[in-house]
C-alpha cells in the first residue's frame, strides 16, 4: 500500500506547472486554448445566476443591452492591452511575479487572500452545479433569501460536486482547456434555445415584433423586486466591465496567459465576454422572468429539461475548474507544497463554502468586492512594469534587495483597501464603482511610496 500511495504522489508531483519560472517556449499553447477557455470559463454557471440577478435589481431593457455592450468592450480591452502584453513578455504566474517585487512575506499574505477569494467565488459555481445535480433527487433547493444550508441532501449534493471540480483543477492547465473547448459551444447553444423556448410563455409569439414590448413589460422592467436595490445603466457598464476585474485590472491572469504565444491572444476574451457575459446574461434573464424558482438548475430544467439541468452543472464546472487551478497556485507560491496538494485543500475550502447559499445569492456584491481586494496588487505589477524605471527606480525592488517585505507595496494595498471602505461606507459608492478608481490611486500611491522607501532603504545600507 505504501509503495502504490508513494508512486500516486510521484505522478501527481509530476504535473508542474512552471511554479516558479517562465514558461518555456515549446509549452506554449495556440490561440484555440485561451478561446476554449475564456468561453468555458464564462459561458458559465455565473451567467445563470448574474443574469437573473440584473432582472431582480430591475435593470430596465435600454440598460441591459446598451450597457452590458459597453461594458463588455472595456472588459476585453483590459484584458488584451493591459494584462495580456506583460503576460506574454515576463511569462511567469502572478504570484511568482508579485513576489520579485513585494517580497515572500507580503506575498504570502497575498496568496493567503487571493486564494480564499478564488475558493470563494469557485465555491459558488459548485452551488450552482449542485442546484442541478439535485433535481432528480428532490433535493431542496436554496432560495434569494437563504443563508445557510436548508438540507443534510443540499450538503451531500455540494460536497460530491466539489470532488469532481477538485479532481478536475489537479489535472491542470491542460486538461482545463481541453475541457472547456469540448464543452463552451454547447453551452452557449443551451443557454440561446432555453431563452427562445420560454419566449412563448412570456408572450413573445414568432414573427409579432414584441420582443422589445414584452421585454420590458415582463423582463427587464425597470423595477427592483422588493428587497433588492434599483440599479441603472452605470451598475450594467461598471458591473460587466469590473465583474472579473481580478483576472485584467489584478493581473490574475498573468497565470493563465503566459501561456499565449503573442499577447493578442489577449483578444480571445472577447469570446468569453460576448457569448457569456452579454448573450448568456440576457438569455439567463429571459430564463428567470420566466421560471418559478430561484435555483440556477431548476431555471434551467424548466425552461429544457434535461439538457438545460446537465448546461447549468457543466457551466459550474467549467468556471469553478480554472477558479479553483488559480487558487492552488496561490496557495503553492504562500505554502510551497507541491501544487496537486494545495489545490486538493483548496478544493475542500471551496466545497465547504459552497454549502452556503448566500455565497451564490449575493454573488454581485461578492465578485465587486473579489475585484476590489485585489486591484491594488494589480496595480503594483502595471506600475513595476511599465514606469517605475522611468522615475529611476529599480524594478522587481525584492528580488534585487533581497528584502522580506516591500512596504510601498504593502501600504498601497492596505491605504487603498481603507480608501475604498471609507469611499463605500462614508460616502455611499457602491462597490460596483471603486475597482477603476482605486486601481489608478493605487499605481499613484505605489510610485509614491517607491520613490521614498527606495531612497530611504538605500541611505540605510550606506
Amino acid at each position: 500500500m505504501a509503495t502504490s500511495t508513494t508512486a500516486i504522489t510521484k505522478r501527481l508531483d509530476a504535473l508542474y506547472e512552471f511554479d516558479r519560472e517562465p514558461v518555456t517556449k515549446n509549452k506554449l499553447q495556440g490561440i484555440g486554448n485561451f478561446l476554449g477557455m475564456y468561453a468555458g470559463e464564462h459561458v458559465a454557471g455565473t451567467e445563470f445566476v448574474i443574469g437573473m440577478l440584473f432582472v431582480a435589481h430591475g435593470v430596465s431593457v435600454k440598460d441591459m443591452f446598451l450597457g452590458g455592450l459597453i461594458g463588455n468592450i472595456l472588459a476585453v480591452l483590459s484584458w488584451a492591452l493591459l494584462t495580456a502584453p506583460i503576460a506574454t513578455k515576463v511569462r511567469l504566474s502572478l504570484y511568482w511575479q508579485l513576489k520579485k517585487i513585494c517580497g515572500p512575506v507580503l506575498v504570502f499574505l497575498y496568496n493567503i487572500v487571493n486564494a480564499l477569494m478564488f475558493c470563494f467565488l469557485a465555491g459558488a459555481m459548485v452551488a450552482v452545479a449542485a442546484t442541478a445535480v439535485g433535481i432528480p433527487f428532490n433535493i431542496q433547493m436554496p432560495t434569494l433569501s437563504d443563508m445557510f444550508p436548508n438540507s443534510v441532501g443540499w450538503i451531500v449534493t455540494v460536497f460530491a460536486v466539489g470532488a469532481v471540480i477538485t479532481v478536475m483543477a489537479i489535472l491542470g492547465f491542460d486538461a482545463l482547456a481541453r475541457f472547456a473547448k469540448v464543452a463552451s459551444p454547447w453551452m452557449f447553444l443551451i443557454f440561446v434555445v432555453a431563452a427562445i423556448a420560454v419566449l412563448p410563455k412570456l408572450g413573445v409569439e414568432p414573427g409579432s415584433g414584441n420582443f422589445w414590448e414584452i421585454a420590458s413589460e415582463r423582463i427587464w422592467t425597470g423595477v427592483a423586486k422588493e428587497g433588492q436595490s434599483q440599479f441603472t445603466i452605470w451598475h450594467v457598464i461598471f458591473f460587466t466591465w469590473l465583474a472579473n476585474a481580478a483576472m485584467h485590472l489584478g493581473m490574475s491572469d498573468l497565470t493563465i496567459l503566459r501561456y499565449a504565444k503573442k499577447w493578442q491572444y489577449g483578444f480571445a476574451s472577447a469570446v468569453g465576454m460576448f457569448l457569456g457575459h452579454y448573450v448568456a446574461w440576457i438569455a439567463s434573464g429571459i430564463l428567470y422572468a420566466a421560471a418559478n424558482s430561484d435555483a440556477p438548475g431548476v431555471v434551467a430544467y424548466e425552461a429544457i429539461g434535461l439538457a438545460g439541468a446537465i448546461c447549468v452543472v457543466i457551466a459550474g464546472w467549467t468556471t469553478a475548474n480554472p477558479t479553483l487551478y488559480r487558487a492552488g497556485l496561490a496557495l503553492q507560491v504562500a505554502s510551497g507544497w507541491t501544487r496537486w496538494k494545495v489545490t486538493l485543500v483548496a478544493g475542500l475550502v471551496t466545497t465547504v463554502a459552497a454549502m452556503f447559499p448566500a455565497l451564490v445569492m449575493k454573488l454581485l456584491d461578492f465578485v465587486a468586492l473579489y475585484g476590489l481586494v485585489l486591484v491594488p496588487m494589480g496595480a503594483v505589477i502595471f506600475a513595476d512594469y511599465y514606469l517605475i524605471k522611468k522615475l529611476n527606480l529599480r524594478d522587481y525592488y525584492a528580488e534585487q534587495t533581497g528584502i522580506t517585505f516591500n512596504w510601498a507595496a504593502g501600504a498601497t494595498w492596505l491605504i487603498m483597501l481603507a480608501a475604498a471602505l471609507v469611499m463605500n461606507l462614508y460616502f455611499n459608492i457602491e462597490l460596483y464603482f471603486l475597482p477603476v478608481p482605486v486601481w489608478l490611486l493605487s499605481i499613484l500611491v505605489y510610485l509614491l511610496f517607491s520613490s521614498i522607501y527606495q531612497r530611504k532603504l538605500k541611505t540605510v545600507q550606506q
